[in-house]
């Protein structure tokens, strides 16, 4: 699930809680609005003054007047370069949004190139509503750099259905001014949970409203974020093949251990929970908490939004060491489009989103110039040349402390990336009840929690 500022979009078919700004820092832009639904989404025919004509969503509403003009920039010179092309673009907000999505898949009114979550792309092809790429990603310039765990999030049964354009992963965000405080080194982030746990306990002691370490258990995030947490420690929410939850595990006590630890041992997490991603990034824009969980897209937000510093934000890997949760988006293409549209969309795909340096993504210079974050550490899209000519770019446009997240890069390298369970949503919100006790009441009962969303867990499963 992609991390935001509330209230905007969902990142994911799961928990409603991730939109960042409209590059790479930002996941869930917009689909065509109901209005147009009807009217206007799929194109029929694809043919318009003896051009291919697609339309596309995902285009940034007006009110992102900067993203928009880069956009509708970005699809002239692309229309200028094919003159066989048409692209018709549809703006809203969200980008994609859970409630009407299935609906209008189901009834015919997606648009031909269409924006998807990770947690998608399945769901879709389960449904027969998408094309299969497979003959034509060979016209794709781009698809063969592109990073393979990426490729093979829109890759079922052994062919391609999507292509990933954006990616992230959950990190330790942290306060480098309050560790320098609590007499820790701002240049060692804790890498275990046993290191989160001192660490908060000294930085909780600096007294005066400070909380070492906060964590949402409210709103589905709780869920989340156990999920991220799980992952940290080498655990699974569900077995691999999707039919049985894995909470009750080991790893699944350790995590909730913890935070139990830390909220009533320590009170190294402050007396106030059942906090949500706002309450959290208010905390730590205030200079007021030492870490959370985030990805890094949250810290543009605390410093536009939340009073932070870039200077004093840095971001680690996920404690634990052993994996983390990944999120991410990407374009599919409705299984009504013709050949001749499906290789339009390729072609625009890889002007829009897939060529390193340049495009709506890549145009760190114009980003620059429009005072947006260029430097955050996203996960690395390309490999390869088109990875090295990617961060080049990127690197001399730079305009916050790279070396602030340099950790969370090298740290990375070694984690396992792993995406959302499936029924995302449904699990979330049942674990959200797990951690919301657990922070609440000192005599939780954590074996019983955990057995007890176990059962419901294999319910939902069961159901599908």
């Amino acid at each position: 699930m992609l991390e935001c500022a509330a209230p905007t979009a969902p990142a994911t078919r799961g928990p409603p809680m991730r939109s960042t700004g409209y590059r790479r820092t930002f996941a869930a832009l917009s689909v065509c609005s109901l209005a147009l639904a009807v009217s206007a989404c799929g194109s029929g025919d694809d043919t318009a003054s003896g051009k291919t004509r697609i339309t596309v969503n995902c285009m940034p509403p007006k009110s992102a007047k900067v993203d928009r003009k880069f956009f509708e920039q970005d699809i002239a010179s692309f229309e200028k370069q094919h003159p066989d092309i048409d692209v018709v673009a549809h703006d809203a907000f969200p980008c994609q949004d859970p409630k009407t999505f299935d609906a209008k898949l189901a009834g015919g009114q997606m648009e031909d190139v269409f924006y998807t979550y990770f947690t998608d792309a399945k769901h879709v092809v389960d449904i027969n509503q998408a094309a299969d790429l497979t003959p034509y990603v060979k016209e794709l310039k781009s698809y063969g750099t592109l990073q393979q765990q990426l490729r093979d999030i829109y890759t079922v049964d052994g062919k391609i259905y999507g292509i990933p354009r954006t990616g992230y992963s959950m990190g330790l965000i942290y306060n480098k001014k309050l560790f320098a405080k609590a007499g820790l080194d701002p240049e060692q982030p804790p890498a275990t949970w046993e290191e989160v746990r001192a660490d908060a306990r000294k930085i909780a002691a600096l007294g005066e409203g400070t909380v070492g370490y906060a964590d949402y258990s409210a709103q589905n995030q709780g869920g989340w974020h156990f999920t991220a947490e799980l992952y940290s420690q080498g655990g699974d929410v569900v077995s691999a093949d999707g039919k049985k939850a894995t909470v009750d595990t080991p790893e699944g006590h350790a995590v909730l251990q913890n935070l139990h630890d830390m909220r009533w041992t320590d009170d190294s997490m402050g007396s106030k929970q059942l906090l949500v991603i706002n309450d959290v990034q208010q905390m730590m824009g205030s200079g007021k908490l030492g870490m959370y969980l985030s990805a890094p897209d949250n810290i543009p937000i605390l410093v536009k939004e939340k009073g932070g510093n870039y200077k004093d934000l840095a971001l680690a890997p996920m404690p634990g060491g052993r994996g983390t949760l990944i999120g991410g988006d990407g374009y599919m293409v409705n299984k009504k489009a013709s050949p001749d549209q499906v290789r339009a969309a390729l072609k625009w795909l890889d002007h829009m989103f897939l060529t390193p340096g340049a495009g709506f993504l890549g145009d760190y210079a114009r980003a620059k110039k429009a005072d947006a974050p260029v430097g955050l550490p996203e996960p690395r899209l390309f490999t390869g040349a088109a990875d090295a000519k990617d961060q080049q770019v990127k690197k001399a446009n730079a305009n916050v402390p790279v070396e602030n997240y340099q950790a969370f890069l090298d740290g990375n390298q070694s984690l396992k990336m792993k995406i959302e369970p499936p029924n995302a949503q449904q699990i979330y919100s049942v674990l959200d009840s797990v951690v919301s006790a657990v922070l609440t009441k000192k005599d939780a009962d954590i074996d019983q929690l955990l057995k007890d969303a176990s059962g419901k867990i294999d319910g939902i499963l069961a159901r599908g």
